[in-house]
């Protein structure tokens, strides 16, 4: 393929998406912008239907995106939903985006070399349409045996990390 090197900026989108783990299942949206509105958009897409709707607890674990970290966005989800349970991931936590939205960004948005908005829009929901055909739920298999396993193995190198920058 080949790239030019000048391209036309044609604007950019906002893709936030919910995944129900258990249920592989994908709820996204496209919007102009981030923020809390399109965010809350989003959740109240998922608790409006069921098994959402109904259930005694919904646990939304969020990587850190300024719509929807600290407590504020903790109170402003309860008052509204108040069997959502928010869940905050470290503040440096990528993994959570890597589960679903690396496999996007390689299978769907690279390269990018869309004509328009829209064809972006409607790539990413042809891909939504297709995950929900084809994935299966999330079966965490790395315990907690597991990350005491590793963390012991790696301790030599954290070790040796402190030494060389103190001699450093």
């Amino acid at each position: 393929m080949k790239v030019e090197a000048e391209y036309e900026r044609k604007g950019a989108l906002a893709y936030l998406a919910a995944w129900d783990v258990n249920r592989a299942k994908v709820f996204g949206r496209c919007e102009a912008k981030t923020g809390i509105v399109p965010f809350e958009k989003l959740v109240a897409r998922v608790m409006s239907q069921e098994p959402y709707k109904s259930a005694n607890r919904v646990f939304w674990v969020m990587d850190n995106g300024s719509s929807h970290r600290g407590q504020t966005c903790v109170r402003r989800l309860t008052e509204k939903w108040p069997t959502i349970v928010p869940v905050d991931t470290p503040a440096h936590a990528s993994w959570l985006n890597q589960i679903y939205f690396s496999v996007l960004q390689r299978k769907v948005l690279t390269p990018n070399d869309f004509f328009s908005l829209t064809e972006v829009q409607d790539r990413i929901r042809g891909f939504e349409d297709y995950y929900g055909r084809t994935a299966k739920p999330f079966k965490w298999k790395f315990t907690r045996s597991d990350m005491e396993n590793l963390l012991e193995k790696l301790q030599p190198y954290a070790n040796a990390e402190v030494k060389a920058k103190k001699c450093a």
